[in-house]
C-alpha cells in the first residue's frame, strides 16, 4: 500500500503563498499521474490539480488556474503544489493522491492531509 504524507500547510494572509509537499512511499510513484485535492469544512472533497507521470502535462480546477502550480520530482517520490495569491476560500485540508483518470483519485484511502488557512 502506498503511503501519502502531506506537509507544508499553515496560516497565511490573503494574497500570500504556500508550497505543499506530498511524499509517497513505494517504487511505483513514477508510474502514476498524481494530484491534489482539498476539503473545506462542511464540503465534499474536490479536485484541485493533477500532473502526468513524466510531469510534462498538468491540469487544474478552474478556481485555481493561474494561481496554483503542481510539479513533481520522481527521484524524490514527491509532488508539490505551489499556491500563490491565496484567497480565504482556499481554506481547506489539502490531500494528495494518485489520479485514476481525469479528476478521480486512484487510491480509496487518504493521508492525514495538511491544513491551509487563509485569513482575510
Amino acid at each position: 500500500q502506498v503511503q501519502l504524507v502531506e506537509s507544508g500547510g499553515g496560516l497565511v494572509q490573503a494574497g500570500g503563498s504556500l508550497r505543499l509537499s506530498c511524499a509517497a512511499s513505494g517504487r511505483t510513484f513514477s508510474s502514476y499521474a498524481m494530484g491534489w485535492f482539498r476539503q473545506a469544512p462542511g464540503k465534499e472533497r474536490e479536485f484541485v490539480a493533477a500532473i502526468r507521470r513524466s510531469g510534462g502535462s498538468t491540469y487544474y480546477a478552474d478556481f485555481v488556474k493561474g494561481r496554483f502550480t503542481i510539479s513533481r520530482d520522481n527521484a524524490k517520490n514527491t509532488v508539490y503544489l505551489q499556491m500563490n495569491s491565496l484567497k480565504p476560500e482556499d481554506t481547506a485540508v489539502y490531500y494528495c493522491n494518485g489520479i485514476a483518470g481525469g479528476d478521480k483519485p486512484l487510491y480509496d484511502y487518504w493521508g492525514q492531509g495538511t491544513q491551509v488557512t487563509v485569513s482575510s
